[in-house]
């Protein structure tokens, strides 16, 4: 069977459920326009070594980093490692205190009385407080963080000394609670605190509420819990909750290295979903050991793609160790945040401590909407089944009956509050139905014209221009689908992902070949005749290969590879330095930097196909050029499984690749145009 018969009942079906899709989309482009205040942080201790290492005061520094655009700065949990270092506090090993004794070094009579009490043990570590408020939070936390049998106060002269069990060296590493003093200092220098506490061993509710009793009064922009566990993991989460809800607080989840989720840690996701998404962010910052790699520029760069492009709201700067060339280190970290801020209220972010961090909107569409556009995605399918199948086609009534049961096993659960497995499976065949069907209308439509339409070269360029915008427009219907199937606030911050990405590189070209081969006949270019897919199939199998033949399909396959393995976060396949120029040279002259697969490989193979049909040329090369143009239409749905970016942004990206790769084909039919103007001269001058 050659020509097919579209339902027009299932295609009223699918524009309704576009319109529910459209309407999930517009709300959700919403509630992204309304998130866009970013926290612009650095870390406290960044700017005292800075200080430090430029001879300057740090309230000078901190004033600097300010006036740079800096909003919030990040506090941790003080140790004694950093004690030591600033005086505030001293930890001095008992077997020091036993060798400086018996040396003759031991001055201080009190301690050397302790010693000859036998009071000073060699495996025990002895604190001192050099500053009041240091000395309470240690004498509040330090029992806790080890248990209050290992802690015992002594007096030595008018002075308390805490004698502590424990490791001398694992001691000066320990976490020993978020320091009131660092962060009096922030606040009072003009910026907000990102706290950044540790969990307890063993935590339990009355450690995570001294925490939380600590940063009373403090003015905390938000919450980033280090290391492995939240504060309260794994038995006190319910505290933990309880005090950030009574606070309003925001939590930030630090970005996975891949750029795909968060760091994973232990209570993460429960403590998220107990004060609601709405009070979560996506925190970013560039890797220690890469960030001296990147000149400020490019980091620069970085800073405005990552909120742009992955829903980054809080920026962790980390400072530069090195000077840029003819600068201090002062004035190249300056240089570094002040830039980065002046880009990213170029992008239209706000900075503003005192405006909280652009967290989403709790977004949760309504069932009955979502069910709208289940069965829309269920017409879809009906629809592409009945165009290679001919005994479905020929058959109303079984194709609705096939989207009936499709609409109730999706439908249904969506409507009774579950679904999402149902919704992903939705988001899949959106991403792979929609773009092959605006091939195969295409493939159809040309069918009908060729016979009926005389083609010379400019009309066929602007042909070609048309129809593929008009595909385009066709495959963005997917677009909304996938949006539609999947948009909520869990979604746009990486709790859930689209996990089909591999999968829509590859079937959309499978799904387009079956239609094509039950349109054409692949092998002698009887362009109007075809025996259909089995049997075009058999005569592959049975078809004798030469060497060369297998050498061409081996290179098919390696650039098979190289197009899936290239996509995604994970592939570790390496982009040349000249890609990586070429996609700056994007970013800056388009609104979201086009895809190179549509650009350069999918939309100019689709302006050649339409040459390749009405040129006559074989029928092997037109249905390698039309499954070439399929990896472009498919991209440009594809994009919006990457549900963190912004759907304006993944919109003006496809609008981008389409309008450049319409004119990068169009100069590809003008250059085979002119080589077969100019070989078929010469043959003409040779025969004459």
């Amino acid at each position: 069977m050659k020509d097919f018969k579209y339902n027009k009942g299932l295609i009223l079906v699918i524009i309704l459920g576009l319109l529910a899709a459209g309407w999930i989309s517009m709300v959700r482009h919403t509630v992204e326009e309304n998130s866009r205040r970013v926290d612009m942080a650095t870390n406290y201790e960044d700017l005292l070594e800075l200080a430090d290492r430029e001879g300057l005061p740090a309230e000078k520094v901190l004033a600097m980093a300010k006036d740079a655009g800096v909003t919030s700065l990040a506090v941790y949990d003080t140790t004694f490692k950093k004690l030591n270092a600033n005086g505030k506090a001293s930890a001095v090993a008992g077997s020091e205190i036993l060798a400086n004794f018996h040396s003759g070094s031991l001055s201080d009579p009190v301690w050397r009385q302790l010693v000859q009490e036998g009071k000073i043990k060699g495996n025990e570590v002895y604190l001192v407080g050099h500053d009041a408020s240091t000395w309470q939070d240690l004498k509040e936390d330090v029992p806790r963080r080890l248990g209050s049998d290992r802690v015992q106060l002594l007096q030595v002269g008018n002075e308390e000394v805490m004698a502590v069990k424990a490791h001398y060296e694992s001691f000066l590493k320990m976490d020993i609670g978020m320091p009131r003093d660092e962060m009096k200092a922030v606040n009072d220098a003009g910026f907000a605190v990102i706290a950044r506490p540790t969990n307890y061993n063993q935590c339990t509710p009355e450690d995570v509420k001294a925490v939380f009793k600590r940063l009373e009064g403090v003015k905390i922009s938000e919450f980033v819990f280090s290391g492995s566990q939240v504060l309260g993991a794994n038995k006190a989460l319910d505290t933990t909750i309880k005090e950030l809800k009574e606070r309003n607080a925001v939590m930030g989840l630090i970005e996975g290295v891949t750029q795909l989720q968060f760091y994973k840690q232990d209570g993460m996701e429960e403590v998220a979903k107990g004060i609601g998404y709405n009070n979560v962010v996506r925190l970013y910052t560039i890797p220690k050991d890469e960030q001296p790699k990147l000149k400020i520029a490019t980091a620069v760069e970085r800073w405005a793609n990552a909120d742009d492009e992955r829903n980054i709201r809080i920026d962790l700067l980390r400072i530069y160790e090195k000077p840029a060339p003819n600068m201090t280190l002062l004035e190249t970290n300056m240089k570094y945040f002040k830039d980065t801020h002046d880009a990213l209220a170029a992008h239209g972010y706000t900075m503003d401590n005192e405006l909280a961090v652009g967290t989403f909107a709790s977004f949760y569409p309504a069932g009955f909407i979502r069910a709208i556009v289940m069965a829309g995605v269920a017409a879809a399918v009906v629809l592409y089944l009945s165009l290679v199948i001919p005994a479905l086609n020929i058959s109303v009534k079984k194709q609705w009956l096939l989207w009936a049961v499709f609409t109730m096993l999706a439908a249904v659960p969506v409507l009774m509050g579950n679904g999402a497995k149902i919704r992903v499976l939705a988001a899949l065949a959106s991403a792979n139905i929609f773009p092959t069907l605006a091939v195969i209308y295409q493939l159809d439509r040309i069918r009908y014209l060729r016979d009926k339409v005389t083609m010379g070269f400019g009309k066929m360029l602007v042909t070609g221009v048309l129809a593929l915008f008009v595909t385009g427009a066709l495959s963005y219907i997917g677009a909304f689908y996938l949006s539609g199937s999947l948009a909520d606030t869990e979604y746009l911050l990486e709790f859930q992902i689209f996990r089909g990405i591999k999968l829509t590189f590859v079937l959309p070209l499978v799904l387009v070949a079956i239609a094509f081969l039950q349109r054409y006949d692949v092998f002698d270019g009887r362009m109007d005749d075809t025996d259909g897919v089995m049997n075009q199939l058999q005569k592959i199998m049975d078809m004798p290969v030469k060497i060369k033949t297998l050498f061409l399909m081996f290179a098919v396959l390696v650039a098979g590879v190289v197009f899936v393995a290239r996509s995604g976060h994970t592939s570790g396949m390496p982009v040349s330095a000249t890609e990586l120029q070429f996609r700056a040279f994007l970013e800056q002259a388009f609104y979201a930097r086009p895809r190179t697969k549509e650009l350069l490989i999918g939309h100019p193979a689709f302006l050649l196909a339409v040459m390749a049909f009405w040129r006559k040329w074989p029928t092997m090369v037109f249905f390698g050029l039309v499954l070439i143009a399929t990896i472009g239409q498919g991209s440009m749905v594809e994009t919006f499984a990457h549900m963190r970016t912004p759907f304006y942004m993944s919109f003006m990206r496809g609008i981008g690749g389409i309008v450049l790769g319409a004119g990068i084909g169009a100069i590809a039919m003008m250059l085979i145009q002119l080589w077969q103007t100019v070989i078929s001269r010469a043959k003409e001058r040779k025969a004459a």
